[in-house]
């Protein structure tokens, strides 16, 4: 049984994907770090990488050249200012050359340098081929991204580790029966079993700590693209709509942070279709800032990574006003499970699974994490988690232009609706009366995953990608 963590499924990182763009990036980090251990870094003479499947096709619109060269360079996803990010680019470009890691520089040419093979691999739509050369041989090293930024070199290498680490969880889940099992036979709800889990790989401190990060920086990114108007790069021209939203909806209360902020529109005219225009404004804010190369937290996945903030949102400024870190606490502990319970069983990657793996994995999360804050219970909140994924089974991942923009942004929006109504659903649903439990839904959407046709994979070659034309745009 895989060992998934709360903050393996919330990552902090740089969009616009997490499977082709963080993955990669962290692919080039960790392939740094295996010629350091082999001591052999410092005699590399030239490296390249090439580039396959999915990450091929699909490679230019989501930035993983750039994510590539971004990792080779040495630079941090989560701390880099955003700002630099093409400055680097085009110093590569310009000089032909890279600062290996930081340290040495080396002859690199992008278009030479980084290949783009539309061959699949065998284990993984999303695999890349580092080659360095070192006294005069080449030595390669394939990665896998296999989605939500998560690396593998191949199928299951890191199991063993993995075992080892379940061996200190108190309580190990794979399926949702097991996680209920615990929950009755503790008495506690979800979040309390999961913060156990955690606790036995770092303290209590350090996890409020991270959870402080995770939450800051969704807030921060909500914030930023609800504040940011103007034109997404990339070619479609797709205007960034949450920040005219925004502008309808927020009143003429001051405010100069993201948290001040937050109070503010805790005081606005509370309607159905205002509340349904601030959903969807938090989610597209966030969608657009991660379509714009910004910093976004994987939840589970950099495309979906608005769904999440935009339910915690909707309960902190419109459900519960007294609502602190402790409800922020449970949530994100609650999703994080119920994410893991997903790619244990199923998968997070669009390029296996389409966007089911994506969106509806984020609407089943925030729709069972917020079924808990409104009291529903341990049952209740599998409910929500599996009625927000049944109805997003067979969703295909056919980004135009393979760009995260359309129909990817809006898909977020719908999403996270349809997880407050998911979790309204499983309140006033008796658990006796389930027809569909959630392990049930799980093996379905992987069942559903495998069955679809490799062009609704998030390589852009069926449905949207192709009916719309770039020169439409």
């Amino acid at each position: 049984m895989e060992c998934i963590s709360v903050f393996d499924m919330l990552k902090i990182g740089i969009g616009p994907s997490s499977s082709h763009t963080l993955g990669p990036w962290r692919a080039a980090e960790q392939w740094i770090n295996e010629l350091k251990q082999k001591k052999c870094f410092d005699a590399v003479e030239s490296i390249s990488v090439d580039l396959y499947g999915s990450l091929s096709l699909t490679g230019k619109g989501h930035a993983t050249d750039y994510a590539v060269m971004l990792g080779l360079s040495g630079a941090d996803p989560e701390t880099m200012p955003t700002e630099n990010i093409q400055t680097i680019i085009d110093d590569i470009k310009a000089s032909k050359t890279i600062k290996f890691n930081n340290e040495k520089i080396l002859a690199f040419d992008p278009s030479i340098n980084i290949k783009f093979n539309k061959k699949f691999l065998p284990f993984h739509a999303n695999a890349l081929v580092f080659t360095a050369k070192i006294n005069g041989k080449n030595k390669k090293s394939t990665f896998y991204s296999i989605g939500g930024g998560f690396v593998v070199k191949e199928e299951r290498k890191n199991a063993k580790r993995n075992k080892e680490i379940l061996k200190t969880f108190p309580y190990p889940v794979r399926l949702g029966t097991e996680l209920l099992e615990f929950c009755k036979n503790l008495n506690l709800p979800i979040s309390d079993i999961v913060l156990e889990n955690e606790k036995s790989l770092r303290t209590e401190t350090e996890i409020d700590y991270e959870l402080h990060r995770i939450w800051n920086t969704m807030l921060e990114c909500m914030y930023i693209g609800c504040h940011t108007e103007g034109n997404l790069p990339g070619g479609l021209n797709v205007r960034r709509r949450a920040h005219d939203s925004h502008e309808k909806l927020k009143g003429n209360l001051p405010y100069n942070t993201p948290q001040e902020w937050l109070e503010t529109i805790r005081k606005t005219e509370v309607k159905f279709r205002a509340i349904l225009k601030w959903v969807i404004c938090f989610a597209l804010s966030v969608n657009e800032v991660n379509a714009s190369l910004g910093r976004v937290v994987t939840a589970p996945t950099n495309g979906s990574a608005g769904v999440i903030p935009a339910v915690l949102m909707y309960y902190m400024v419109i459900e519960n006003h007294q609502a602190d870190f402790s409800h922020i606490k449970k949530f994100l502990l609650v999703a994080g499970e119920i994410g893991s319970i997903f790619k244990k069983g199923a998968t997070i990657s669009a390029a296996m699974g389409g966007c089911q793996a994506e969106i509806g994995v984020s609407s089943a999360m925030a729709a069972g994490a917020l079924t808990e804050l409104l009291g529903g219970t341990p049952e209740q909140v599998l409910i929500a988690a599996e009625i927000a994924m049944e109805h997003h089974l067979g969703l295909t991942c056919d980004p135009i232009g393979g760009l995260v923009q359309v129909p990817c942004i809006e898909r977020n929006s719908m999403g996270a609706i349809k997880a407050i109504n998911a979790a309204e659903l499983a309140l006033d649903t008796d658990p006796e009366n389930t027809k569909v439990p959630l392990d049930k839904v799980v093996s379905t959407m992987w069942e559903t995953a495998k069955d679809m046709n490799s062009k609704y994979k998030e390589t852009s070659e069926g449905g949207l990608a192709i009916g719309v034309n770039l020169v439409d745009c």
